[in-house]
């Protein structure tokens, strides 16, 4: 059964297509002329009146919208800098050392204290000293006599002028044993000379000390010094007075700011690198000298930049090109890029506020091309 039907089937379309020929090879038939004979039959015909039907095709005035995703530039700060890496010193550091052999007789500071300016901090013995000076005292006070009664006498003419001049002589060398006395007293006393944080003490009382010989180092850490070097092909955008981003792994998560204010004029040779030093703020003195510092120099900074996603950024050969929806067809841009950071990049050249360039679907369109923005979203988001 199923295999006379197949025949039958067969033997209806060879008719068909014959019918079919014979009525537009011979006869110079058109489908219009077709179609109606058909409906005049009685056959249904699919999708309805085909006289009037169009070819598919792009609608009048070319290629229909392609659709892709576009933003607005965005306006924002951008800071371009240099990183770095360099050690934390001291403002003022200094090791206290005697300048005269003695014998320590007396400690007044504890370690890790925090001193100021011209604070006692040891006294060695100095019963020697005093003695000295009182000798020069004594000898200073005949000295002073002596000159008086040749003074006297010279102006009573009863004696000689050379007598008066040996007795001020002798007053002015015991003038000076009786200052040298005293310098040495106060030698025998170390102060601060100025406000710091003491060290640990390397030595103890009734220890015999030589000149030189270290007693406490003084660290004055209110405001630490930063040294860090940068290559040299930033001689020309290093300045005083540049903003620096400090970092230390002591205190992770936690910034610290300061301030270039001096740059060796000497480029250093073995790195081929500028040696800067800038002023670190300490105030509640976290921070300790001799710390490793990461450090972001900050050279310049863009308050009102033009800034894209980097999606956007489309490459031919060396140029780097952007398009910019108007009116709605895109236009092929060249751009030139600047600072990138956060998957975004700066455009120095090329774009303006207000702008709307598209990030998706570039491969689809060319300049020119009329496009539909959907999906558009605020950049950055």
């Amino acid at each position: 059964m199923r295999h006379s039907l197949r025949i039958i089937a067969l033997i209806v379309l060879a008719a068909l297509g014959g019918g079919a020929y014979w009525y537009f090879v011979k006869q110079g038939g058109t489908v219009a002329e077709l179609t109606a004979l058909l409906k005049s039959h009685g056959v249904p015909i699919p999708g309805g009146d085909a006289a009037g039907a169009k070819p598919a095709g792009p609608p009048p005035g070319g290629m229909p919208p392609m659709p892709v995703e576009a933003v607005p530039v965005k306006i924002g700060v951008v800071a371009r800098s240099v990183t770095a890496v360099g050690s934390l010193l001291s403002s003022e550091s200094v090791v206290i050392r005697p300048e005269i052999a003695g014998r320590i007789a007396e400690i007044t500071f504890q370690e890790g204290q925090r001193v100021t300016k011209g604070a006692i901090l040891v006294r060695l013995d100095d019963s020697i000293a005093r003695a000295t000076l009182a000798q020069a005292q004594a000898s200073i006070a005949f000295s002073r006599a002596e000159l008086s009664r040749a003074d006297q006498l010279v102006r009573q003419n009863t004696g000689p002028v050379r007598t008066r001049e040996q007795a001020a002589a002798k007053l002015l060398a015991d003038e000076a044993t009786v200052q040298l006395a005293k310098a040495q007293l106060d030698k025998q006393v170390l102060t601060a000379p100025f406000d710091g944080v003491l060290g640990l003490r390397k030595v103890s009382v009734g220890d015999f000390v030589q000149s030189g010989k270290d007693i406490v180092n003084l660290e004055a850490i209110d405001t630490l010094k930063l040294d860090f070097r940068v290559p040299e092909m930033f001689l020309t955008a290093v300045k005083i007075g540049q903003t620096v981003k400090v970092a230390v792994d002591a205190f992770a998560g936690r910034g610290f700011d300061g301030e270039v204010y001096a740059i060796d004029p000497l480029i250093d040779v073995n790195g081929r690198a500028v040696v800067i030093r800038a002023r670190v703020a300490n105030p509640d003195g976290a921070l300790r000298p001799g710390l490793f510092a990461r450090v972001a120099l900050t050279l310049t900074v863009v308050p009102d930049a033009v800034l894209i996603p980097e999606q956007a950024i489309v490459a031919f050969g060396k140029d780097q090109f952007v398009f910019k929806v108007v009116d709605g067809k895109v236009a092929q841009t060249k751009v030139a890029l600047g600072e990138r950071r956060n998957a975004e990049v700066e455009i120095t050249q090329g774009l303006k506020a207000g702008d709307v360039v598209v990030t998706a679907g570039q491969l689809k369109i060319r300049d020119g091309s009329p496009v539909a923005v959907v999906n558009a979203k605020p950049s950055g988001s």
